[in-house]
């Protein structure tokens, strides 16, 4: 059993990770911090986990933490890079959430985030948390940097063909949608329902910042050779959900390249290749841990049609992070995450 601490658990990513920790085996939630909610019991802020916790919210120090084994970190960004170095130094492991430690490019995270990294010389000590494509590198980490939702759904996406050398890495483009979760649980105009709602549009189309992360990430995989992509992403008036429609050009055969992907993920227990050309849906993995990827070449042309769906919570975010825990202690990798996806 470890003793594990949540900082930031009162965002939507912090109370996924309550949810899921109540009911693993080797887990208990000693300390889970917020600034808003300090002296509040979580199950108070959180009725839904009622019965499951007796703990009260505390302000995230260093001190409050010193007790965990291992402590998540689901705050903005900016934050983790500010007390991580300290974690580390009393001999704490910390996974963090959100993207103080994703990219490996110092100069090129300040400028898509905006400010000055409080601790650069630990980025390149950080184990990018994906597991499907870091999972040897995370049994030994001590810092786990969480791929981002719209990069994780990508990423698993692309990485078979990419690997095999089987596409045009010039001209690749992501048309990814996402549920409104995925811009954090505060109030913004431009996530109301009311101005959400019976409507669908694009935004960051000049440029997101999950984009070099996304870039980072397929490099590796190239043999350090970089690729063009185009990445949209797009909000749709649900509330969880990611479905990422990837398009390249191959002269492979689909039924070839149905088999390469189901022989990649074929180890992955939260990778589901579907059935060829049959296409994934979001609520097929609501509230779970699984990935399910399509193959399509319409008309039988050379574009291949890749679609990857996630819950941009759970495997894009609170699951990963647990998946990589139980990697990282010598856990069974499913446990805590064999929740059936909801429905309807």
């Amino acid at each position: 059993m470890i003793k594990v601490g949540i900082v930031g658990g009162t965002g939507y990513t912090g109370v996924e990770l309550l949810r899921i920790l109540a009911l693993h085996l080797e887990v208990e939630v000693s300390v889970v911090t917020s600034r808003a909610d300090t002296g509040k019991s979580v199950d108070d802020v959180y009725p839904n986990l009622r019965g499951l916790y007796k703990l009260a919210f505390t302000a995230p120090t260093i001190e409050s933490l010193l007790g965990c084994d291992l402590v998540f970190f689901a705050t903005p960004n900016g934050i983790a890079m500010t007390m991580t170095e300290a974690l580390l130094d009393k001999g704490i492991k910390v996974i963090d959430l959100s993207a103080d430690f994703r990219l490996q490019d110092i100069a090129i995270w300040e400028q898509w985030y905006g400010m000055t990294h409080a601790c650069p010389d630990l980025v390149s000590t950080a184990i990018y948390g994906l597991v499907e494509m870091n999972r040897q590198a995370i049994r030994n980490a001590s810092l786990i940097a969480c791929a981002g939702c719209y990069p994780t759904a990508v990423q698993l996406g692309l990485v078979p063909l990419i690997e095999a050398g089987l596409m045009d890495t010039s001209a690749i483009i992501a048309d990814v949608k996402s549920g409104l979760s995925g811009a954090g649980r505060k109030a913004a105009l431009p996530t109301l329902m009311s101005e959400t709602g019976e409507s669908f549009k694009a935004y960051a189309v000049d440029g997101h910042r999950h984009l070099p992360e996304i870039e980072q990430g397929l490099a590796t995989v190239n043999q350090g050779e970089a690729l063009s992509l185009t990445f949209v992403p797009q909000l749709v008036p649900m509330i969880r959900g990611i479905h990422a429609t990837l398009y390249t050009q191959t002269n492979a055969k689909l039924t070839d390249i149905q088999t390469l992907y189901e022989e990649h993920y074929v180890n992955d227990v939260f990778v589901n290749v579907l059935e060829q050309q049959t296409a994934p849906d979001t609520r097929n993995v609501r509230g779970s841990n699984h990935c399910q990827i399509g193959l399509f070449k319409p008309q039988g042309k050379d574009t291949l049609v890749i679609l990857s769906v996630i819950d941009n919570l759970v495997k894009g975010a609170a699951g990963q992070a647990v998946q990589a825990m139980n990697i990282c202690y010598g856990f069974e990798e499913t446990l805590g995450l064999k929740t059936v996806a909801l429905y309807p």
